[in-house]
């Protein structure tokens, strides 16, 4: 891929461009709140930067972790909002310091599962996501219990891998990003107001997701050679 000004692929500018003017004709066409706007913008340069194993995504991180568990409360996906106050916000201040420990030149050095952790990730996101859908059934108000759970399980295992840089955690994040927008198209057809804003941002997870896979499995080689 052809390179951009300072360091960017082309590819690179062209979808954060295009996402940024998609969320901007969203918010403008369903009368979406700024905040609204701005969750999905640090989400959008928060997995950009975490494809190019940049820092600078762990701030942009930060905001978009309160910003979503707020949205998530309101639509009543209360295993999205515990997930993101439980876990994503300290998990973003270890993952800033552990990223930081293992530069090696300027580049974030990237690592490659055995068989054996990839079996392990895939039994604790089937059982987990069974485990917790069943408990989120029973709560008064809960949407979509299993979907939610899913996306729960599968948020908490990929984070793991991501913070301790193993590449296989944009596989996780393909299949987390297929089932959040299905979750969010379901409260859409239910009157979500954000449903069509939240959609847009995941789909563009997904895009971004596919496109991790491809840089850092260059990048584990890289460090194996």
């Amino acid at each position: 891929m052809k390179r951009a000004v300072g360091g960017w692929k082309l590819f690179e500018v062209v979808w954060l461009v295009l996402f940024t003017l998609i969320a901007v004709s969203f918010t403008f066409l369903s009368k979406d709140s700024f905040f609204g706007f701005t969750v999905f913008i640090t989400g959008v340069l928060c997995v950009v930067l975490s494809a190019k194993g940049k820092l600078m995504s762990y701030v942009f991180g930060m905001y978009n972790t309160f910003g979503y568990a707020y949205l998530a409360y309101v639509n009543g996906l209360f295993g999205e909002v515990t997930l993101n106050l439980m876990f994503f916000v300290p998990m973003n201040v270890a993952g800033f310091y552990m990223w930081k420990k293992n530069f090696q030149s300027g580049k974030l050095s990237m690592r490659q599962m055995e068989l054996k952790g990839m079996f392990l990730a895939l039994a604790v996101c089937i059982v987990g996501s069974l485990l917790l859908g069943f408990s989120l059934s029973f709560i008064s108000g809960q949407n979509s219990p299993y979907i939610d759970a899913i996306t729960t399980v599968l948020s908490i295992v990929a984070t793991i891998l991501m913070v301790r840089r193993f590449k296989e955690q944009w596989l996780v994040y393909i299949v987390l990003n297929m089932f959040t927008v299905l979750l969010w198209v379901i409260r859409t057809l239910e009157g979500s107001g954000e449903g069509l804003l939240m959609i847009v941002m995941w789909s563009a997870y997904l895009i971004n997701a596919a496109y991790g896979y491809y840089n850092w499995n260059k990048g584990a080689k890289e460090a194996l050679a």
